[in-house]
């Protein structure tokens, strides 16, 4: 009669683990290459536009821009008191007094350095040369 009672613990204990098994299997997340999709327009001085376009488990916007070094898209700047200073992109440098690279996500002005400006599945982002008027 023990040993009855003991095998159905067994098969019940077993029986919850497939369907603990088959619940975490069936509810998980799809595996893909990087769950954010981020775009990256640059614009350059002369007003011509390239895009990029990545999947990333980026956090921050400097971590995009460092993955999209490997699709030819370079940047540098220097360290701040405010963060990274972006002074080049794709080898056009803003002299600092007559221009600059802008940066925004979707559409407005970014609040924050790159290397501390959130990435956001489906964000925008626009890296423009201005002009200082």
């Amino acid at each position: 009669m023990k040993s009855k009672k003991y095998l159905y613990g067994i098969v019940a204990v077993a029986a919850a683990i497939v369907v603990m098994l088959i619940i975490y299997l069936v509810g998980k997340p799809d595996v893909t290459i990087g769950s954010k999709s981020v775009d990256i327009a640059v614009t350059d001085d002369e007003g011509y536009e390239k895009q990029y376009f990545i999947n990333t488990e980026a956090q921050y916007l400097k971590q995009v821009m460092d993955e999209l070094e490997q699709k030819d898209f370079k940047y540098s700047g220097e360290e701040g008191e405010y963060g990274l200073y972006v002074d080049t992109v794709n080898g056009i440098k803003a002299d600092n007094i007559n221009a600059y690279w802008a940066f925004y996500v979707n559409g407005e002005y970014c609040n924050y350095s790159i290397d501390r400006q959130p990435v956001n599945d489906g964000d925008v982002f626009e890296i423009v040369y201005e002009e200082i008027k």
